[in-house]
């Protein structure tokens, strides 16, 4: 049927028509909810389906929108999708009378619980931990890292004022409105936001210590992030870290949200300046910077953040930016992910549970778990699998039947002991187990970001590729040598046992500062 056809038939079942929508207007908190149950009626009655015709009246007038509010009414139908776990899947757009009409699709998405992960990177001391204790809690911090704490666990961490380890925290949705711990420490208080939450988003805070440098790369690699804060603060700036973080997330992929913290600590003049040199920055590496003050700003890079970069200014303190950096998060939706592929997800963290036995922690990369499900679990040194049984699965220590790609998780395994496993084996459906092959080298294109001389073959850095890293050698393929500014292709070999590779997979190779990325391309017998 035409589309002429069927807006004549005019608005019914799962079919939406809407003149215009807008940012300032529209995503308030009444008329953001008001769009919320209404999508949500169009979803149910569509079987999961729904068609928006933009730029119609209710009537089926055709009224037609210039470029600017057909992009603005699209970003805030994205808004209103993540609000309840929907996304856009098909944009049609179509000209009339010089102004623009369009026909969107929306899809429920299959899970009822969406789930985001974030990782959260900067130069040391500057707040990132702060940051995200206050964001969970809504305390304001006391100025001596108070909310810190509630990321912090390790003893000589909370002595020294210092992340030495990856971090983990949760945020909580529910209605659009944010779900905060009194206390993010209880283990009850952070199963309870999991369990009542429509949406949560999982921080993966990370080191900002350069000696720690490899952790925060397994941290940004190593959990399917899908988005990245980085923090600068405004007494230290920018400093040769933040470049760096900033470039291991541009390298894979994770589009990056900046947050200038300690906004309290200086005049109005410096944090211009600061702000000027982030924006010059980041077009230098052809990205957009946007500075966000208003959620009008927010509603306009939903679905511009692979290349638009949102700055925020913060207080931990004064609790300035955090309700907007609250509003970003809530909209954001995930990035595309397998579902309906076999269940796959990449081993972070070991654990020996008293009363429990071995519990493997990491984020789903593909497909979908099962508690008391038959999976496979490698490769050990010898590039051999073994047969477990999944017989619990939690997530921030709730309790899940099943969970899905996204899902930062912790699976307690039977048929298998602590000792037996190591970060970077995979833990599989056994519909995979004829597919995957352990592998000890792979092609690769390779780009040099610095290198005091030149790289040749017999050349030995660390590689980091999802979550493990392993010392390599690197054999020139196509040139004799590469130096920096220089793209090639290369043969890597892993220096000690094999792992589970995949072709496109992005890697970051280093030796001591990072040295360059690549791009896995095909696997080598």
């Amino acid at each position: 049927m035409s589309i002429e056809k069927i807006i004549k038939a005019g608005e019914r079942e799962n079919i939406e028509f809407k003149e215009k929508l807008s940012a300032d207007y529209h995503l308030s908190r009444e008329k953001m909810q008001k769009l919320a149950a209404q999508m949500r009626y169009r979803l149910e009655v569509g079987k999961g389906k729904a068609i928006y015709f933009v730029g119609v009246k209710d009537d089926g007038t055709y009224v037609g929108l210039s470029r600017y509010r057909f992009e603005e009414t699209l970003s805030v139908l994205k808004a209103v999708s993540a609000e309840i776990g929907a996304e856009i899947i098909s944009v049609k757009r179509f000209e009339v009378n010089g102004g623009l009409i369009g026909k969107i699709e929306i899809e429920k998405t299959s899970y009822k619980k969406q789930s985001i992960v974030v990782s959260t990177a900067g130069h040391v001391d500057s707040g990132k931990s702060t940051l995200i204790g206050t964001l969970i809690s809504g305390i304001p911090d006391n100025g001596a890292g108070r909310t810190r704490l509630f990321l912090d666990v390790l003893p000589h961490e909370i002595e020294r004022g210092l992340s030495a380890e990856l971090s983990y925290a949760v945020l909580g949705f529910k209605n659009g409105k944010p779900l905060l711990m009194k206390n993010p420490l209880d283990k009850r208080e952070r199963s309870r936001v999991v369990e009542e939450s429509d949406k949560i988003v999982s921080f993966v805070d990370t080191v900002g210590h350069e000696p720690w440098l490899r952790t925060t790369i397994r941290g940004l690699l190593g959990q399917n992030i899908d988005y990245g804060i980085l923090t600068v603060a405004v007494d230290s700036g920018i400093t040769r870290i933040t470049k760096e973080h900033l470039g291991v997330m541009l390298a894979v992929n994770i589009p990056v949200i900046i947050c200038i913290t300690k906004k309290d600590l200086v005049e109005k003049g410096r944090l211009e300046e600061i702000v000027i040199e982030l924006e010059r920055m980041l077009k230098y590496v052809g990205k957009i910077p946007l500075r966000i003050k208003t959620e009008k700003d927010i509603a306009l890079i939903l679905d511009k953040i692979d290349n638009v970069v949102p700055i925020i200014t913060t207080s931990s303190l004064s609790m300035e930016g955090l309700e907007l950096l609250t509003r970003l998060l809530q909209l954001l939706g995930p990035r595309k992910r397998k579902i309906n592929s076999p269940f796959l997800m990449y081993i972070d963290k070991v654990y020996n549970i008293w009363g429990v036995g071995t519990v493997v922690s990491g984020t789903i990369k593909q497909g979908k778990i099962k508690r008391g499900e038959e999976l496979f679990i490698g490769p050990d040194r010898k590039g051999e699998f073994r047969k477990v049984k999944a017989t619990s699965i939690e997530s921030h220590y709730c309790r899940f039947n099943e969970a899905e790609a996204g899902f930062m998780v912790g699976v307690a395994l039977r048929g298998i002991k602590p000792k037996e496993v190591e970060r970077g084996m995979v833990l599989f459906d056994k519909k995979l187990k004829d597919k995957i092959k352990p592998v000890k080298s792979f092609t690769a294109e390779i780009l040099v970001l610095t290198h005091p001389t030149k790289i040749s073959s017999g050349y030995e850095p660390v590689i980091h590729l999802n979550t493990f890293s392993q010392t390599a050698k690197i054999e020139c393929i196509d040139k004799e040598y590469l130096k920096a500014g220089d793209i090639g292709k290369v043969k890597v070999t892993f220096k000690y046992r094999p792992y589970i590779v995949f072709p496109h997979e992005k890697f970051v190779f280093r030796e001591g500062k990072t040295k360059g990325i690549g791009t896995v391309i095909s696997l080598c017998n």
